[in-house]
């Protein structure tokens, strides 16, 4: 017999057991049933190769076994990383993840939540920095609401301030402490690759570096400060301009790792050395840096321990009635990258 065939009511004349029974052992109903019956029930169903009907389930426990993982860009090793954290905490737990990705569409966002709702998910965790554009806040905000007032729960990798538990990256602080390093190395004159402007996580690295620099009583150039995409060729293309202006830095910061890498490969093109005509530093440590060379100075955040970290708040224990936020430092790496300036 097919094991698309087999229907529960054969499973139950199998076991010898009522339809009712082996409905409640087979979908997780909260009823009880003895341990005696449920392993006859079991054992017939496995026997037989029955599948259980997903939808039956999620009626019978009022939630499935869907767990939901938003994404901007799944291509880029920082998402990549924090998947792979809540992909794990999610398998150890026996739990299916789906993966949906934005393309840093905060309208997609929502979206996507609002599906997983419909599909009965029983947690949600969302990745990425938040928007300055408060109406998408507000939008995602309150589809976090209903969502949670179904039952659902939701975890969030990002900025604090969504009605949801979050693990929060201190990236004013990371960048503070790589300015603080670089100004230590003999770096008197700085060049940013500041991302987009309306990137959260992009404007609290740039502030944070910028803060660092003014403290030491440097100033920043207007010129020496390019906004792009938060991509590798981003950063490749926002380098490109930076070299064609002019710049008198001695030390270029791109706001995240893949931007850093762009900008390396742009100065190699260029015929620039790195370190030697411009040193270079990132933020994020993604696994992938181990490929570049020179090797990359950049501040490192625990990628998949921050997802574990989300899933835990997602899956675990009861909810918090407000809603905990648990800051993630990141330690300052020094590589090949960067040197103290020739001049």
């Amino acid at each position: 017999m097919g094991a698309g065939y087999v229907t529960l009511e054969q499973v139950a004349e199998h076991a010898g057991v009522s339809l009712a029974t082996a409905s409640r052992v087979i979908n997780g109903s909260t009823r009880q049933v003895s341990e005696r019956l449920r392993e006859k029930v079991t054992a017939s169903a496995r026997e037989l190769g029955y599948l259980a009907n997903a939808s039956a389930q999620t009626l019978a426990r009022n939630s499935s076994s869907l767990v939901g993982l938003i994404v901007h860009d799944i291509s880029d090793p920082y998402f990549s990383s924090i998947a792979s954290g809540v992909t794990q905490h999610t398998e150890e737990r026996d739990l299916v993840l789906v993966l949906g990705t934005t393309s840093r569409s905060h309208h997609r966002e929502s979206r996507l939540l609002a599906t997983l709702r419909a599909h009965r998910a029983r947690a949600v965790v969302l990745v990425g920095s938040r928007t300055t554009d408060e109406e998408a806040n507000k939008r995602l905000a309150k589809e976090i609401d209903v969502f949670r007032g179904q039952g659902g729960r939701v975890a969030c990798v990002s900025q604090p301030g969504l009605p949801a538990d979050t693990v929060s990256p201190d990236n004013h602080a990371g960048a503070a402490d790589l300015a603080r390093h670089l100004i230590a190395q003999g770096h008197r004159e700085f060049a940013i690759l500041a991302g987009p402007t309306d990137l959260s996580t992009a404007r609290e690295r740039l502030d944070g570096f910028h803060s660092a620099l003014s403290s030491a009583g440097l100033g920043l150039a207007h010129h020496n400060v390019v906004h792009g995409d938060f991509t590798r060729d981003g950063g490749y293309e926002s380098t490109r301009r930076l070299m064609t202006m002019g710049t008198d830095a001695t030390c270029l910061f791109a706001v995240n790792d893949v931007m850093a890498t762009g900008a390396m490969a742009a100065l190699r093109d260029l015929g620039k050395s790195v370190p030697g005509d411009l040193s270079v530093a990132g933020f994020d440590d993604i696994p992938t840096l181990r490929d570049l060379t020179p090797a990359l100075t950049t501040v490192r955040l625990p990628l998949e321990e921050m997802g574990r970290r989300a899933a835990a708040l997602a899956l675990d224990g009861e909810p918090a009635q407000e809603p905990q936020v648990v800051t993630v430092r990141g330690e300052v790496v020094e590589r090949a990258s960067t040197a103290p300036p020739a001049r």
